[in-house]
């Protein structure tokens, strides 16, 4: 009927009212009333905020926590490093010293060899004059064998200065002189037993080579019945 107030649909605003009138009643939440589809809170909002926030933070001190780890070991290294490189520098400056001494020791090398260079020089200067005397020496020299012993007398050079002449039939001009003249060994107290060789250094070169062509031309000379 129109004039019956039963039959009639509550509007919408009244039907919001109860709504709200029953949670209200029963102390629900008004979410529930209100459906899925009405929006979130603001404490709500707050609350998913700080979460994120805190979650982000949280990486973020792991990633800072990463880097610092990742920088220690990078100084460890570096200090290693470090380390490495200045026992490398002493060891540098050692092999430098060395190497230092070690040229001194060769200037010094080449200096005394040097030194010994010119003493050889000079050593060999002086044996070429030794070599040179002493075959001068020789060339002065005769050698007399089969002259009896004891015949020369006490003056060796005086009995020679008289009987080479005789016995090359040369004419010395000046005569004969002689720089030493001796019997060459022991002297031998029997006269049987074969003459000592006699030695005579001439003065004076010419006069040696006169008797030596002499001797080979003429063959032996004696004196009394020995061959000269």
């Amino acid at each position: 009927m129109p004039g019956s107030k039963t039959n009639q649909k509550p509007t919408g605003k009244s039907a919001r009212q109860l709504l709200f009138s029953e949670a209200l009643h029963h102390k629900r939440p008004i979410s529930t009333i209100t459906g899925p589809h009405s929006p979130p809170s603001p404490t709500q909002s707050t609350t998913m905020s700080d979460k994120e926030q805190s979650i982000t933070m949280e990486k973020i001190l792991q990633e800072i926590t990463a880097v610092s780890r990742r920088i220690e070991g990078m100084d460890a290294s570096l200090s290693s490093l470090t380390l490495e490189t200045k026992s490398m520098r002493l060891d540098i400056a050692g092999f430098q010293t060395r190497l230092t001494g070690l040229e001194h020791r060769m200037g010094s090398l080449e200096t005394q060899m040097t030194t010994y260079r010119d003493r050889d020089q000079d050593l060999l200067y002086l044996r070429s004059k030794l070599t040179d005397l002493e075959d001068r020496s020789r060339r002065d020299n005769i050698r007399l064998l089969g002259i009896p012993e004891h015949e020369e007398g006490t003056d060796m050079q005086a009995f020679l200065g008289s009987v080479l002449p005789k016995l090359t039939s040369l004419d010395f001009d000046p005569p004969l002189e002689f720089q030493r003249a001796h019997r060459v060994g022991p002297k031998r107290s029997d006269t049987s037993s074969r003459p000592r060789p006699l030695i005579a250094c001439l003065l004076r070169h010419n006069h040696a080579r006169q008797i030596l062509q002499t001797a080979r031309k003429q063959g032996p000379f004696r004196i009394g019945q020995h061959d000269i």
